[in-house]
């Protein structure tokens, strides 16, 4: 192959079979990468709306006990914040049932919440060090791919009397190839990560948000309840 006749298909049918097995590598990888994007835009897309659509249901004056039996029934359809509400009603009702004491009723109850924030957090965050890993790793896969090709073109051409500049172009432009490919791989994986990290953490605040003033309702309606017990005992 000369200099003339290069374009990307025959650069990467000449490669040597090691390089085409680093550019097949990252090909794919590139593939499962955008598939790991469109399904987490997918699935934060769903987070915010279902996180949304509940606390504007909670925040116009429903009732507790009514939000709670909604929840527990569509758990499968809950989003994130309505799980964690549902988690930490739970454990109020059991602990109040067991008549408890305030700080413990409250300490339970939000130690609930936590635990299903973080699940929910872990849940959110899946597939995330799938694009950093790509992002962070495919750049060195193709200079691999570039290294040997350069090795194996230069090693072809111990063998020729006359090196010109014709003779050398095509072998290290099917080496250079593997290069753009780990580029092509790593940089949308790389902005994705980036993107997504940042409505992971807006969603993460949103939910952290959202149990200190659930506790704040709690501990309100707590207080409340003693208070009225009180002056009904005199």
């Amino acid at each position: 192959m000369n200099a003339q006749d290069m374009n990307i298909v025959q650069l990467v049918l000449n490669a040597s079979w090691v390089v085409q097995a680093v550019m097949l590598l990252l090909l794919a990888v590139s593939i499962a990468s955008w598939a790991a994007i469109f399904s987490k835009i997918g699935a934060l897309k769903r987070t915010r709306r279902l996180n949304d659509a509940f606390e504007r249901n909670f925040w116009s004056g429903s009732n507790l006990t009514e939000l709670y039996a909604g929840a527990s029934q569509n758990a499968k359809l809950a989003g994130p914040t309505e799980r964690i509400f549902a988690s930490g009603m739970r454990e109020f009702l059991k602990l109040r049932e067991r008549h408890v004491s305030d700080a413990t009723l409250l300490d339970g109850a939000r130690r609930a919440m936590r635990a299903s924030y973080q699940r929910e957090v872990d849940s959110i965050e899946s597939g995330m060090s799938f694009l950093a890993s790509v992002g962070s790793i495919s750049p060195y896969v193709g200079l691999f791919g570039t290294v040997w090709g350069i090795m194996h073109a230069f090693t072809g051409l111990s063998a020729m009397e006359q090196v010109t500049l014709a003779t050398v172009a095509p072998g290290i432009a099917e080496a250079l190839v593997a290069t753009a490919l780990g580029l092509f791989a790593a940089i949308p994986a790389v902005v994705a990560y980036n993107y997504f990290a940042r409505d992971i953490d807006r969603v993460a605040v949103s939910q952290e948000t959202f149990i200190e003033e659930f506790s704040n309702i709690l501990q309100r309606n707590t207080g409340e309840q003693a208070a009225a017990g009180t002056a009904s005992g005199h």
